[in-house]
């Protein structure tokens, strides 16, 4: 009788631990409101402008779809893409600190539910090399990527052959990024700063880390094409998300389709969600605080 009193008075120790906050009980995960494109086949009347003769067709049609998805926190990683302190491209480099500016919040209410922040200012490492963050980089080990799946890579909606900046007149394009936006917080004792793909990877794997949401710049280039960012990751099996309302495009309206700027950014982002992965808005991670 005493041991089964002892037995129930331990249980229920435990209990009221677990229900502490900040102990050690497993992290609650985070529901979150995620949108793709889905396609649907729909019947339509076509008229032959020649016969007049209309017929019934079966088209596809991409539908934006809400889903609700689960992310563990101590499972997930957020990447900032190229958020530099300075584009070759004025427009461009005004709306990355605008950017910067809104995705501080973001990135500290993710740390602190216990994400990890990668930081990856391409091209600048030289920059970073003594900082503990860039450092921690060099003491994770090393794990080869999977063999990469080989997946379709429609074109996008918008032609960006000209380089994409809407200045004026842009200038000649070159190395204008020397650092990260300093208005983005490196945490020296939690993040992690490279910009290679495998590297990030590997932090994945050593963390036990299989959800990896982006956000930064420029969603039509770097976002989708740098090896740590949205089409090596999906081509390698993880989890990938994009950060929609924290990311921006290098897109002129005076090439095609000759719309404005954030419509053309819009429409890049249409084209991830139907061809590579799903989106959420940044206000997910805000309101689970």
């Amino acid at each position: 009788m005493l041991r089964s009193l002892a037995s129930l008075t331990l249980a229920a120790l435990f209990s009221a631990i677990a229900a502490i906050p900040g102990s050690a009980a497993a992290p609650q995960k985070l529901k979150l409101t995620a949108r793709k494109v889905t396609e649907v086949e729909e019947t339509v009347a076509v008229t032959d402008p020649t016969t007049n003769v209309t017929k019934t067709v079966t088209a596809k049609r991409g539908v934006p779809t809400n889903v609700t998805v689960e992310v563990d926190p101590t499972r997930t990683a957020i990447v900032v893409c190229d958020m530099w302190d300075d584009h070759w491209c004025q427009s461009a480099s005004k709306r990355c600190a605008e950017l910067a500016k809104q995705a501080e919040p973001v990135l500290k209410a993710c740390r602190e539910q216990g994400m990890t922040i990668i930081h990856g200012p391409s091209d600048t490492m030289p920059f970073y090399k003594d900082h503990p963050a860039r450092k921690r980089v060099a003491d994770v080990k090393k794990v080869e990527p999977p063999k990469s799946k080989d997946l379709p890579n429609p074109p996008l909606p918008v032609d960006d052959t000209d380089g994409g900046c809407d200045d004026e007149k842009p200038a000649k394009q070159f190395k204008a990024w020397t650092r990260q936006n300093a208005t983005i917080t490196i945490d020296e004792k939690k993040d992690y700063i490279t910009d290679n793909g495998t590297e990030v990877y590997s932090i994945m794997k050593e963390k036990g880390i299989d959800t990896l949401f982006v956000m930064g710049v420029h969603t039509n280039m770097c976002v989708l094409n740098r090896t740590f960012a949205i089409k090596q990751m999906v081509k390698w099996d993880v989890r990938t998300f994009l950060v929609r309302d924290l990311t921006d495009a290098m897109y002129n309206p005076k090439m095609k389709p000759f719309v404005a700027h954030d419509k053309g950014t819009q429409l890049i982002i249409e084209h991830i969600e139907k061809h590579w992965c799903p989106t959420i808005e940044s206000k997910s991670f805000l309101a689970t605080k």
